[in-house]
């Protein structure tokens, strides 16, 4: 393997991830009764709260669900 498909195959696992924790971020706040539902739309992650459809970048959509998730066991 060369270092440009190294680096290719690195940089998938990494964005895999990340993909991932977003899943199960997204999975925690649906359980917690916080969000409806969540996932990738037009390039873009799609979070269904309070009847609203919130499109993000990937990067702030896992902020968003980290800081509701932060919120509501503050609050609890």
């Amino acid at each position: 393997m060369n270092e440009d498909e190294l680096s290719q195959h690195l940089n998938l696992e990494v964005e895999t991830m990340s993909v991932n924790k977003l899943t199960e971020t997204g999975n925690l706040a649906v359980s917690m009764g916080l969000i409806a539902g969540h996932g990738f739309h037009g390039g873009k992650y799609e979070i269904l709260r309070n009847g609203e459809a919130i499109l993000l970048p990937i990067n702030e959509a896992e902020i968003y669900l980290e800081q509701l998730i932060k919120t509501a066991t503050e609050e609890a």
